[in-house]
C-alpha cells in the first residue's frame, strides 16, 4: 500500500476521521451541559405550569373521588335512565361517606359549578345523613327539595367522571339542560364570549396605536447622530424603571374626571366644566394606559431593524426621480417589516394577557379576559374553569401567531 492510500491518523496514531467525531461528540455534551440549567428551568417554571393548567382544565375529581356509589350507578345506567330506589340508595351511602371523611363541601362545591346553591345542600344533607332509612327516596327528598330537582341529577352524572368538557362549556357561555343536550346559558348570564371579543378587539387596537406611535420614534431614534439616540432611548426606557403599578396609578390621576387631562380641556376652552370627559373605569382609559405601558415593546424592535437600513437605498431611490413617500413607501417602509412584524406580534401577545391595568384602569367597560381569569382563581376558587379560560386564551394566541407566520413568515422576524 502506498503512502497516497494510507489513512491519515492524528499524531498518536488514531484514525483522523474517528478522532474528529470523537472531538464533536465532547463539544456536543459540554454545549448540552452548558444548556441543560436553562432547559430545566425553562421546564420546571414554563411547560410543567401549562402542562398543569391544561389537565386541570378538563379534569376535576372533587366530586367522583367523593361519591363512588353514584358514579358507579351512573356508569351502569345510560343518560335517560329513570332516578330509581337504586340511585336514592347510592346518594345515601355517598352523604354518609361524605359525613364520616368530611368531603362534603368538596364534593358540593363540584356540582355548585353547575347548579348555584348546591354546595350548601350537600353540606346539610351530609350532616343528617345518619338519619337516613329506606326507602331512600323519600328520606333523602325530605332533607331537601332540591334533592329532586333534575337538573342536580344531571350535574352530578356529568360530574360522576372526574375527566369532562363541561368547564369548556362554560367558558363558551354553554351548558347543559336537563337532558344532557347542551344550549346557551340565559342572556343576562352570557359573559365570556364578550369578555374574548372585547380582549381581541382591543389587543388589536393597542397593537395598531403603538405601530403608529412607535414607528416615527424609532425612525427619529435611527436617523439622529448616536448621543442624541442615546438620550432619546433613556426617555424610552424609563418606563422600565418605573414600577407598573406606579404608571397606572399615574395614568389614573390624569384621566379622572377631575383629573389634569380634563382641567386642561376646561382651561384652554375645548370642553365646557359640564362636558368634561370620561376617560377611566372603560375601554378608552384601558387602551390609554396600555398603549403607552407597551409601547417600548415596539419601538426597540423597530429600531433595532430601522438601525441596519443603509440611508443610502433612499437616496438612491430619490435620485432617480422617486418622490419622498414614493422611496419611502418602496424602499424603506418594505426593510422595516420585519421590525413591524415582531414589535407588533410581541405588543398583541402581551396585552392579551394584560391583567393589572385593565383592572385599576377599565372598570366594568374595560375588563378582559385576565381579569376574569383572575377572579375564578381568587375569589370563586373555580380553578378549572380558570384554567379552561387560560388555555382558550392560549389557543387564540397561537392561532394569531399560525396566522402571522402563513402572511409575513416567522423566518423574517431578524432583528438586525
Amino acid at each position: 500500500m502506498t503512502d497516497a492510500t494510507l489513512p491519515l491518523t492524528t499524531a498518536d496514531g488514531k484514525p483522523l476521521k474517528a478522532a474528529l467525531a470523537a472531538s464533536l461528540a465532547v463539544r456536543r455534551r459540554r454545549a448540552l451541559l452548558l444548556v441543560a440549567p436553562l432547559f430545566l428551568f425553562i421546564f420546571l417554571t414554563f411547560i410543567v405550569p401549562i402542562g398543569q393548567m391544561l389537565v386541570q382544565s378538563f379534569h376535576n375529581d372533587s366530586f367522583s373521588a367523593n361519591a363512588p356509589n353514584l358514579g358507579l350507578w351512573f356508569s351502569e345506567h345510560p343518560e335517560g335512565s329513570a332516578i330509581d330506589e337504586s340511585a336514592w340508595a347510592a346518594l345515601a351511602a355517598d352523604l354518609k361517606l361524605m359525613r364520616e371523611q368530611k368531603t362534603a363541601g368538596q364534593a358540593g362545591t363540584r356540582i355548585n359549578y353547575d347548579v348555584s346553591g348546591t354546595r350548601s345542600l350537600f353540606t346539610s344533607s351530609a350532616r343528617k345523613a345518619d338519619k337516613l332509612e329506606p326507602p331512600y327516596a323519600d328520606s333523602v327528598a325530605a332533607l331537601d327539595k332540591k334533592w329532586s330537582d333534575p337538573n342536580v341529577w344531571r350535574a352530578m352524572r356529568s360530574a360522576s367522571s372526574a375527566y369532562t368538557l363541561d368547564f369548556y362549556l362554560a367558558a363558551l357561555d354553554l351548558t347543559h339542560d336537563e337532558t344532557g343536550k347542551i344550549i346557551p346559558v340565559k342572556e343576562d348570564q352570557r359573559v365570556y364570549k364578550k369578555l374574548f371579543w372585547r380582549t381581541i378587539q382591543m389587543s388589536l387596537e393597542i397593537t395598531v396605536l403603538c405601530l403608529v406611535l412607535g414607528f416615527p420614534i424609532a425612525f427619529l431614534l435611527s436617523a439622529v447622530p448616536l448621543h442624541r439616540a442615546m438620550l432619546l432611548m433613556i426617555l424610552v426606557l424609563l418606563p422600565f424603571w418605573t414600577s407598573l403599578l406606579v404608571r397606572t396609578t399615574a395614568w389614573m390621576v390624569l384621566l379622572q374626571s377631575q383629573g389634569v387631562v380634563n382641567d386642561l380641556l376646561v382651561w384652554i376652552g375645548l370642553i365646557g366644566e359640564d362636558g368634561r370627559l370620561q376617560m377611566m373605569y372603560n375601554e378608552t382609559g384601558t387602551i390609554i394606559a396600555m398603549t403607552h405601558i407597551l409601547l417600548p415593546f415596539t419601538i426597540l424592535p423597530l429600531y433595532s431593524v430601522m438601525k441596519t437600513i443603509p440611508p443610502s437605498y433612499v437616496r438612491a431611490a430619490r435620485s432617480l426621480g422617486a418622490t419622498s413617500w414614493t422611496a419611502f413607501r418602496r424602499v424603506y417602509l418594505p426593510q422595516t417589516l420585519p421590525g413591524i412584524g415582531a414589535g407588533g406580534l410581541l405588543v398583541f401577545i402581551l396585552a392579551m394577557g394584560y391583567y393589572i391595568t385593565p383592572a385599576l384602569v377599565g372598570g366594568a367597560d374595560g375588563q378582559m379576559i385576565s381579569n376574569m381569569i383572575a377572579f375564578h382563581m381568587q375569589k370563586s376558587l373555580n380553578w378549572s374553569l380558570a384554567a379552561a379560560l387560560a388555555a382558550m386564551l392560549l389557543a387564540i394566541v397561537l392561532i394569531f401567531f399560525w396566522i402571522y407566520d402563513r402572511l409575513v413568515g416567522i423566518d423574517k422576524m431578524k432583528l438586525g
